[in-house]
């Protein structure tokens, strides 16, 4: 039986350094744990348009279609702001979701006690968060048709579509529901059903599909007055689904009620394969930081937390992913602080790499 495969593209960045870190940690696991992967490497965002002239090679795309899962680090830089919009490097990675068909966003907002102080709302209201927000993410407004810059009237018009279909919906509901099951059977669905036929469309097909999973305790609220909850009372939620518009503002607000964005993972995931394993891209939810590309600074835990993700929904090995998030939550709370997590009352200041031991020494310990 061959071992699974994963795609590592380690893009832009800090991209290339803390993957460095988890491809530590994919060692580990076939070191010790004889949990094998046949890794490969390739080149997205900046890093492929410098050597190909676009964000993502044909080729690249083609081998991310063909693996079970695939790794990515961060795409973007100041020095690429010049270029043509097809070919910035955020195209590369919309490219990737959209041609995997990668619907399913599932970003987690969990806050380590460890760092309940590090976020900017009272430590009551976030120690003990743990909520997953599921953005739908291949329609909505970022492709519906038509779409561009026009003139009318002698002035410039700029159009974005929020379009959905019927399947659309559903397939990410389904999606949402199950992970709910899975959870705490508690799902909230966001849209602006109030102002937006979209939105209408939207709740009225998850509340058709809730009908197969009446187990699961369904509301439904305008995702303005979700932003405001959000920062209210977060511990109320349990699984979020959105579209793709309002899923990217909330899942980011979401993210700094940890603290910082160096330690959320996300995952988005399509239909399943012949293997039955969803096709399925793993990122940090961080972006490129270029300020800080290169001096060892970056806090590899979000790309370390979304390998335990992939563990989780692309390779049936829950136990080893909590084996992985339990190791990160070690280090945590024994003060090891990336530059990201240092504050004024303490911890131990380590690099990337260093970080990136400390949680293999845990990984150690846990056997």
């Amino acid at each position: 039986m061959s071992n699974p495969s994963l795609l590592i593209l380690a893009g832009d960045g800090i991209g290339p350094e803390v993957m460095a870190e988890v491809q530590r940690i994919i060692d580990w696991y076939g070191d010790k744990r004889g949990l094998a992967f046949d890794v490969s490497e390739d080149l997205v965002g900046g890093a492929a348009y410098d050597v190909h002239g676009v964000p993502l090679h044909d080729d690249t795309m083609a081998k991310a279609q063909g693996v079970d899962a695939v790794l990515l680090g961060a795409v973007g830089g100041p020095k690429y702001d010049v270029l043509d919009f097809s070919v910035k490097p955020e195209r590369g990675l919309l490219r990737l979701r959209k041609e995997m068909d990668l619907f399913a966003n599932l970003r987690p907002a969990q806050c380590f006690d460890a760092l309940a102080d590090f976020s900017s709302l009272k430590k009551d209201i976030v120690a003990g968060l743990d909520i997953m927000i599921v953005r739908e993410l291949t329609s909505g407004s970022y492709f519906g048709e038509p779409r561009g810059i026009f003139i009318e009237n002698n002035e410039r018009v700029g159009i974005n579509t929020q379009r959905y279909t019927e399947s659309e919906i559903d397939r990410v509901a389904r999606a949402a529901f199950e992970l709910a099951r899975k959870r705490n059977k508690k799902l909230c669905s966001m849209e602006k059903a109030n102002v937006m036929e979209s939105g209408i469309l939207w709740r009225d097909v998850v509340t058709e599909v809730h009908a197969d999973y009446e187990d699961v305790e369904l509301s439904h609220m305008y995702a303005d007055n979700g932003a405001m909850q959000l920062v209210r009372a977060p511990k109320q939620f349990d699984v979020i689904l959105t579209d793709n518009l309002f899923g990217d503002l909330l899942s980011d607000c979401a993210a700094m009620l940890t603290g910082s964005l160096g330690m959320l993972p996300s995952a988005s995931l399509g239909a399943p394969m012949e293997n039955g394993r969803p096709k399925a891209l793993y990122e940090p939810v961080h972006g490129s930081a270029p300020d800080i590309a290169g001096q060892a600074k970056a806090n590899p835990s979000a790309c370390i937390l979304s390998f335990a993700m992939a563990l989780r929904y692309s390779f049936d090995q829950g136990a080893e992913a909590d084996r992985l998030e339990a190791a990160v939550e070690k280090v945590l709370a024994d003060g090891v602080r990336t530059a990201d997590l240092m504050q004024a009352d303490g911890g131990t200041p380590v690099s990337t790499s260093e970080m990136g031991s400390a949680i293999i020494a845990a990984l150690d310990a846990s056997l």
